[in-house]
């Protein structure tokens, strides 16, 4: 009998040592909540929460995971705590995620981004013991022709803005380390598998960060006031966010069983289709909740960010037999509702978000 998707993480995490760096950021939270799920024992590395609200501090994740709040930044820090936790796994998750602040602190940006990730290879480069690791890039890593065909893992790497260029570095980082020190001819002596996972546009309950749809959608609607909305037509692959947490997962499961054929980039977004305009998801969101107003703003002083982007997700369907459960509807009223959720019964939060990671596992 095949093994169902909660079956194969949970026989492949349950017990196991995770060392998840980016713990208390949104997709760090859904990550760390996920592994609490599947059993596995959990030591985040991240900067501090910024606001009680953040879906870190909602899930009690003080509770469910031994919490490190430092830089990735602080090389000595980040080695003592990957050596002393020993761990089998390793996700990569901590970055300066945004956009648009990396054109404030462009330098910063690439110090978090590139900087951290050699770090965070050479403390794994101590370990003498397997270790399966997988690196989370971008979508935007991707030299962008603003063109109509989606990205495969194969095609030009590159970036306009420092926060895609910063993560087309590490690309290049990862890609250095992989091949001078966890070669696959090599893999009996050091026992590493790397891989690199790049995700498209993910939403979902708990995220408050600046200039996101989603976050600027929730905060407007439950004010009762106008949502204003740059770049309507801007076309991204839109996927809620526990799409790519357990793409991750099957990816690192697929590592541990299999490390010299999984260790390589793979694509993780949406089915075609719903890589939509940003207009028309926040039409979506508007169904979702209801009566809502909202304002287009055209700003042609505003910094540069892609117009057109999309991924192709063949690899990953064909190798690791993982694809989007949601469409895009689905995705932005499971969101919607966590937001509803909060607003109404923000005490239940925690309870409500295991529930709907439940529900993805077992769907």
């Amino acid at each position: 009998m095949v093994d169902s998707l909660f079956e194969k993480l949970k026989k492949t995490y349950k017990g196991k040592k995770v060392f998840l760096t980016g713990h208390t950021g949104f997709k760090g939270a859904w990550m760390l909540k996920t592994l609490s799920v599947l059993g596995a024992e959990v030591k985040g590395y991240a900067l501090e929460p910024q606001t009680a609200n953040d879906l870190f501090c909602l899930i009690n994740g003080e509770n469910i995971c031994d919490s490190v709040i430092a830089d990735l930044r602080d090389k000595k820090r980040l080695e003592k705590e990957v050596v002393d936790f020993q761990p089998d796994f390793v996700f990569h998750l901590a970055a300066q995620p945004l956009v648009r602040l990396s054109y404030d602190i462009p330098a910063e940006t690439f110090e978090v981004n590139v900087i951290g990730t050699a770090n965070i290879l050479d403390a794994i480069r101590l370990l003498e013991k397997k270790c399966d690791v997988v690196l989370i890039t971008t979508d935007k890593v991707y030299h962008n022709n603003e063109w109509i065909y989606p990205y495969r893992e194969c095609d030009r790497l590159g970036g306009y803005d420092p926060y895609s260029a910063s993560k087309a570095c590490a690309e290049l980082v990862i890609d250095s380390y992989r091949n001078s020190f966890f070669n696959s001819k090599t893999y009996n002596l050091h026992q590493k598998a790397i891989a690199v996972a790049r995700a498209g546009n993910v939403i979902g309950g708990g995220d408050w960060s600046k200039d996101r749809l989603i976050p600027d959608i929730a905060r407007a609607f439950a004010a009762d006031k106008a949502v204003i909305i740059r770049n309507p037509k801007s076309v991204r692959p839109w996927q809620h966010v526990l799409e790519p947490v357990i793409g991750y997962l099957l990816l690192g499961a697929n590592l541990f069983e299999n490390p010299l054929q999984f260790n390589q980039a793979y694509n993780f977004g949406p089915h075609l289709s719903d890589a939509l305009p940003v207009e028309e998801m926040l039409k979506l969101a508007i169904h979702s909740w209801g009566k809502a107003e909202y304002i287009l703003e055209i700003n042609e002083n505003q910094p540069h960010e892609a117009g057109l982007l999309k991924l192709d997700i063949s690899k990953v369907i064909s190798e690791l037999n993982w694809e989007p459960k949601l469409n895009a509807a689905k995705a932005v009223s499971m969101s919607m509702d966590w937001y509803k959720q909060f607003n109404n019964r923000k005490t239940e939060i925690d309870f409500f978000t295991e529930s709907q990671v439940n529900s993805f596992l077992n769907a």
